[in-house]
């Protein structure tokens, strides 16, 4: 759990109530801390004045996330606070770069980059996005090197991750950059002072790479003591057998030192690399398996952000999903604004569906009956709860129907006064037409099954 609750922020605040912050008072503050809606540095007094000095020092040990914070045109990556989603929330979800090399044909390098630029996959009101491209220095050639990041620049407004050992390749990436930001890979035992002077000159995020969580330890050691902590932490990535059991094993050690044990060399996002599938795996469409169940794997042990090869949307949708699905805050459901949705081209002698705001039951609803049914679609505000917790909840009423039915001026759009319910909110249906006026049918259980029941049951209403 946090280490720390609302009134422990509020006993760090100045408690004058001055309202600099834009809040009515410091314990309203201290709550927009606690749900990151306000930065510390929000509150002028404390910062400004120094009697509040010794609190501004604990406030800022305690409200800093574990794990930093790094961002890089815009993405965040880390931030993370808790073990466990279900404690308080994730944050920032798992960055997915995708790689490609500088000997890859510059037609087919371009066309990749495209592809992982524009790649889309929208689910439950959301667009499912890829967040980077990785530039693999496979010919430790400047000029190919420097060639292929032109073509990424040219064709991509992405974050950019730039990935070779060799310091003289990077300064090249750095320079041909320009104002675009970009994350360094990676820096080792052996070339780890250049780097961060690269990394520093650049203000680029370094990513710090050692086989052993002792060894990296000692590494992002050495590194702060060069005045630089934009730090990512790569222990490695060993798709099979006991190298897969050692992964996943010091990812999970290195984020538990990072949140229970707040140690200072380990509290920084952690990178996994399922790419490393494809030098093991020829298979074409076994490697993209591989890697989809390894780079889930992975996310659900703490990665925070990832390199993978394949551009394959079969690979990369299990992978987006469970994505979405753990970084969905566990305190607020998913919902869609309440009010009345068309679907396809309705009229006034269309259906009305009434469904929830629980994003998945309106994108199912929606789903189920797009391209084959014309209606409306009347959509309550049950707090975000599905059809039958909102039952149970006492969320989905009769009187919560007549009140959205008055608010969004359904009369506005049918000329008819029927409504169709959920099979689930059958026995609210009398209750629905002796507060509303409007007649109710009784749909079916399962959404999949509207487009067959209007076929059958609406036609026989003869409205027009």
């Amino acid at each position: 759990m946090p280490r720390y609750s609302l009134l422990d922020i509020y006993k760090l605040l100045p408690g004058t109530n001055c309202k600099a912050c834009g809040l009515d008072n410091c314990m309203a503050f201290a709550s927009a801390l606690l749900n990151r809606k306000k930065k510390p540095q929000d509150c002028k007094p404390l910062f400004e004045d120094e009697r509040y000095k010794e609190k501004r020092e604990k406030l800022l040990d305690i409200i800093l996330p574990a794990v930093k914070e790094i961002i890089v045109n815009g993405l965040k990556i880390g931030g993370e606070e808790v073990l466990y989603r279900h404690e308080l929330t994730f944050y920032n979800p798992t960055a997915i770069f995708i790689d490609v090399d500088d000997e890859m044909n510059p037609d087919d390098l371009v066309l990749k980059v495209k592809r992982i630029n524009n790649f889309k996959i929208f689910r439950v009101g959301q667009d499912l996005k890829l967040q980077g491209i990785a530039l693999r220095c496979k010919s430790n050639d400047a000029i190919k090197f420097g060639e292929a990041l032109i073509n990424i620049i040219e064709h991509s407004n992405l974050p950019i991750m730039l990935c070779s050992f060799n310091p003289e390749i990077i300064k090249i990436g750095a320079e041909t950059c320009g104002d675009r930001k970009f994350i360094i890979y990676a820096a080792d035992a052996s070339n780890y002072k250049e780097m961060v002077e690269i990394a520093k000159k650049y203000e680029a995020p370094l990513v710090v790479y050692a086989d052993t969580i002792e060894d990296l330890s000692l590494l992002t050691q050495k590194v702060m003591e060069h005045g630089f902590e934009d730090i990512i932490l790569d222990v490695g990535t060993y798709p099979e057998g006991d190298g897969l059991r050692k992964t996943i094993e010091n990812m999970i050690k290195i984020r538990r030192a990072a949140i229970d044990d707040r140690f200072k060399p380990l509290r920084f996002p952690i990178l996994a690399n399922p790419s490393v599938v494809w030098l093991y795996e020829k298979d074409y469409i076994q490697a993209c398996l591989k890697e989809s169940y390894l780079a889930s794997l992975l996310m659900l042990c703490y990665a925070d952000i990832m390199i993978l090869h394949s551009i394959e949307t079969f690979e990369l949708l299990p992978i987006l999903v469970l994505r979405q699905n753990i970084y969905t805050d566990p305190r607020v459901p998913v919902q869609v604004k309440p009010g009345v949705y068309k679907i396809g081209n309705p009229n006034e002698y269309s259906p009305v569906l009434v469904t929830t705001n629980f994003a998945l039951t309106y994108y199912t609803v929606a789903n189920d009956v797009e391209n084959k049914v014309d209606c409306y679609i009347l959509v309550l505000n049950t707090e975000g709860l599905a059809v039958l917790p909102a039952l149970a909840g006492n969320k989905l009423t009769a009187d919560l129907v007549k009140e959205h039915i008055e608010e969004y001026k359904l009369d506005k759009y049918v000329k008819h006064r029927y409504l169709i319910i959920p099979g689930l909110a059958a026995r609210l249906s009398g209750e629905i037409e002796e507060k509303t006026g409007w007649k109710v049918i009784v749909g079916p259980m399962d959404s999949s099954k509207i487009p067959e029941f209007i076929e059958k049951e609406w036609k026989k209403l003869n409205l027009q």
